[in-house]
């Protein structure tokens, strides 16, 4: 039998029967390496797998088989440092959500996101959140950091969880897709997800069920059917999101407006730090390139620089 994993507690997994919809509890079969990456989960929410189910394990299932990965979002790993963690795979596109109050999302975590999205070419689209709770002066710096993503290539919408806006727009951007739901502690992730998915609690009561029977966490994903054809992958908050798997020298080509002017370097290897003859640099000078998103580049080129 084939179906994807909406739920994992670290040693079973919730897999959904492609076809009928039916849950099976199921243990992965042997090892799986993942690309020679150190990853502290095997089987990521959204992975396709090949399972049976066995008679003398009252009916839970084997995963025998995990099909290729076309994208996943990957994080460092928050107990093993030298692991990863793949948050989701199989993404059809990302939300994020951030908030410029209670509490402030940083460009740096938004901008990690977009880099680890981007790598794996995944669309983003921003979801700013409690918008009700913003005056005219933040109703103006939230419409100046929308323009400022938009103009690199990234949507966003305005919600608010509490009244009700910006709702169906999100709702319509679900539509058929496997969206992944992530963001900080605290955006108001978990008041969207209620409002977006009718009878939450119906939809997750099987599913909760197969959690009890595992081990307890807080630090795995779960996929929710919004209806037929539509899925929400939500994530547990994030508190950071260190970059995993990235090349010396490859971090400029996930930032879309640095990636257009890197053949206009004076030099072929040039990190757009100091180096003479540097068009990135140039274009941040001239106002090209937003000052906010360099100045996380050179932050996530600084950390990658102290890891090595």
């Amino acid at each position: 039998m084939t179906g994807t994993i909406v739920k994992s507690t670290g040693s079973w997994y919730l897999v959904r029967e492609t076809g009928t919809g039916q849950l099976h509890r199921c243990r992965l079969r042997g090892k799986f390496k993942h690309k020679g990456l150190k990853v502290s989960n095997p089987l990521a929410v959204g992975d396709q797998v090949d399972f049976t189910v066995e008679e003398q394990t009252e009916g839970a299932g084997v995963i025998h088989h995990i099909e290729p990965r076309r994208n996943y979002i990957i994080r460092r790993s928050v107990h093993k440092t030298e692991h990863a963690h793949i948050v989701a795979a199989n993404l059809d596109q990302a939300l994020l959500v951030v908030t410029l109050v209670s509490p402030a999302t940083s460009f740096g975590f938004i901008d990690r996101f977009l880099v680890t999205a981007e790598a794996y070419h995944i669309p983003v689209t921003l979801i700013f959140n409690k918008v009700d709770l913003y005056d005219e002066d933040l109703t103006e710096y939230q419409e100046q950091i929308a323009e400022m993503y938009q103009r690199v290539g990234y949507p966003s919408l305005r919600s608010s969880a509490h009244t009700g806006q910006g709702i169906a727009d999100v709702d319509a951007l679900l539509d058929g897709k496997v969206s992944l739901l992530s963001g900080h502690s605290g955006v108001g992730k978990s008041t969207l997800i209620n409002a977006l998915v009718p009878d939450l609690e119906l939809k997750t009561a099987e599913i909760s069920a197969f959690s009890d029977k595992g081990v307890h966490t807080t630090t795995f994903a779960e996929m929710l059917e919004v209806r037929p054809g539509t899925y929400l992958i939500d994530t547990p908050g994030i508190k950071e999101l260190g970059l995993v798997d990235m090349k010396a020298g490859e971090l400029a080509h996930y930032f879309p407006e640095m990636r257009a002017l890197l053949n206009q370097c004076r030099y072929h290897n040039c990190q757009h730090l100091h180096e003479p003859g540097c068009a990135v640099r140039e274009a941040v000078d001239q106002g090209r390139i937003a000052l906010p998103r360099y100045d996380s580049y050179v932050s996530m080129q600084q950390a990658e620089d102290n890891r090595k």
